[in-house]
């Protein structure tokens, strides 16, 4: 692996170079939504409570407050620290949106109005302001203001029965895919506000609601039937098939794919089953999508009688979409995702040596760089405060403890 972190020391030169982002957001579908800006050359200010965010405590680290969550969610990043409870912090704050493009939370919409910082307050403050937030479920609803956490929108989307449909078990996706496919959304929103901005001098709020965003994302295929008002039809058949799943070989497992009909009956005649071609319940796609899982059958059967090298090698000999069951434990040794960078590392001044993932996104006039790790819990909050105009009492005041009662 490369010894220097990606891009390390270069100019920022990303397409969201000049914009400023004021960062509330914990957890993992805010701080991956902001981080993608901070990749992407935004200056991401992330202002945290004096205890931090609850990822910094999640997994080993030397400091004890650098955790690999955090650490993985929190790049290109900068660390204010204002307790928002009192009125000297919350001032500040205000200072900070006023030199800001964008503001970015997570919490829910009754605790943002309980802290003065909810969008009407801060449109007053700048009315430019792109002011974007992640809940539940979508504001003004019945559910707005409920709870809710990646593992409880992975059940209500439908994403938990429909792997008890495939194999029999109600289970989570090994992840939280929830956060981080809703982060993404919100990143992608804000950067569409961003350009509506650029053209019209406009600001607005954003909102992204994750039971409402995951449902959208599992029909893009599983409508199905649904769309002609079949509510017993929804169920992508090809993606709940029994035999969609790694096909055995004599000594392994290989993955693959066909879609087309000059990929399917390339795939069949790789695997002697030619035979199949001229069946009318496989010969073209639509008769396909409704027998797939007879068709699955037939070419599990023919790859378990293949050696795993073997099959691999009639796959790509057909031009076929195919690939190995890679286990984690090998991903940072994979020689392609050496020879391509893909985990750089950094001296970090906390924590050593610590590994991170390249920016995958290639832009060829403004690429996105790794410009630090994860920063300390308020490494910045002096630095930043004075840049928007607080004197040194200011700063003091704003990072003093809050007066005893009594």
């Amino acid at each position: 692996m490369d010894p220097i972190l990606d891009n390390q020391g270069l100019d920022n030169q990303g397409p969201l170079t000049g914009v400023r982002v004021i960062d509330l957001t914990i957890n993992v579908l805010g701080p991956v939504a902001t981080q993608l800006l901070g990749d992407m050359g935004a200056e991401v200010i992330k202002v945290e409570t004096p205890a931090g965010d609850p990822m910094r405590l999640i997994g080993p680290s030397k400091t004890g407050m650098l955790g690999p969550f955090f650490q993985t969610a929190n790049r290109n990043k900068k660390s204010v620290v204002l307790d928002l409870k009192r009125p000297e912090p919350s001032a500040a704050l205000k200072r900070l949106v006023e030199t800001a493009d964008v503001f970015v939370h997570n919490m829910r919409t009754a605790a943002a109005e309980r802290l003065g910082i909810d969008y009407d307050s801060l449109k007053a403050v700048n009315p430019k302001l792109i002011y974007a937030s992640a809940t539940g479920y979508r504001k003004g609803g019945t559910k707005d203001g409920r709870p809710a956490y990646d593992d409880v929108i992975q059940g209500e989307s439908g994403m938990v029965g429909l792997i008890e449909r495939t194999n029999g078990e109600a289970r989570f996706v090994p992840m939280p895919i929830s956060d981080k496919f809703c982060g993404h959304a919100l990143a992608s929103a804000i950067g569409m506000a961003l350009f509506h901005r650029e053209r019209t001098g406009q600001g607005q709020e954003v909102h992204v609601p994750m039971l409402e965003t995951m449902l959208s994302f599992n029909l893009t295929t599983h409508l199905w039937r649904g769309t002609q008002g079949d509510k017993a039809g929804l169920g992508y058949p090809r993606a709940l098939s029994p035999y969609r799943i790694p096909y055995k070989t004599q000594d392994g497992m290989v993955c693959v794919l066909a879609h087309t009909d000059d990929q399917w009956h390339r795939l069949l005649r790789a695997v002697d089953r030619a035979d199949l071609i001229d069946d009318p319940q496989f010969t073209y796609l639509a008769q396909r999508a409704e027998n797939i899982a007879t068709l699955q059958s037939h070419l599990a059967d023919a790859l378990a009688l293949l050696s795993t090298k073997e099959a691999f090698r009639r796959l790509d000999e057909a031009d076929l979409p195919n690939g190995p069951v890679a286990e984690l434990e090998d991903m940072m040794d994979d020689p392609y995702l050496v020879e391509t960078g893909f985990f750089p590392t950094i001296e970090d001044p906390h924590e050593g040596t610590l590994h991170t993932t390249a920016i995958p996104v290639a832009f060829s006039e403004t690429p996105g760089t790794l410009r630090n790790m994860a920063p300390a819990l308020g490494a910045n909050t002096a630095e930043i405060l004075a840049g928007a105009g607080l004197s040194q009492t200011e700063i003091a005041s704003v990072a003093g403890a809050p007066a005893k009662a009594g």
